[in-house]
């Protein structure tokens, strides 16, 4: 994969997250159902951004007899490994230390998610 992939925009975003959630193939009418009426985006929109998709290498296209199907290039598993290690390297020059902090003076983390992330520190050492 590599640094060929670059952060998607929040509305391509929203379109990989459907398509990692359905199964293969996708079609444009499966995207309107889960998300035109929900953002309010016309068929021509979904069509653009699909597009776009395919052009920067995340999705591959056919067309079948007036239904063009769309089909996943990357996986979202590797897709938030890349965000995720970007995120890391940009904002906390890769410290897991100072993400923590982060989170935890932010309020994001509760007691219950840091006995958690010890646990998980626990089983990993093991």
């Amino acid at each position: 994969m590599g640094g060929a992939f670059k952060k998607l925009p929040d509305a391509e975003f929203e379109i990989m997250r459907v398509i990692w959630d359905s199964t293969s193939p996708i079609t444009t009418s499966l995207i309107m159902e889960r998300l035109g009426k929900e953002k309010e985006w016309k068929a021509q929109t979904i069509i653009t951004l699909m597009s776009r998709l395919v052009d920067r290498g995340f999705l591959r296209t056919e067309k079948k007899s007036k239904e063009r199907t769309y089909f996943p290039l990357i996986s979202k598993d590797d897709y938030l490994k890349l965000e995720t290690g970007d995120f890391m390297d940009r904002f906390h020059s890769n410290s897991i230390t100072s993400l923590v902090a982060t989170l935890y003076n932010g309020n994001k983390l509760k007691e219950k998610d840091l006995d958690e992330l010890e646990q998980w520190l626990k089983e990993m050492r093991d």
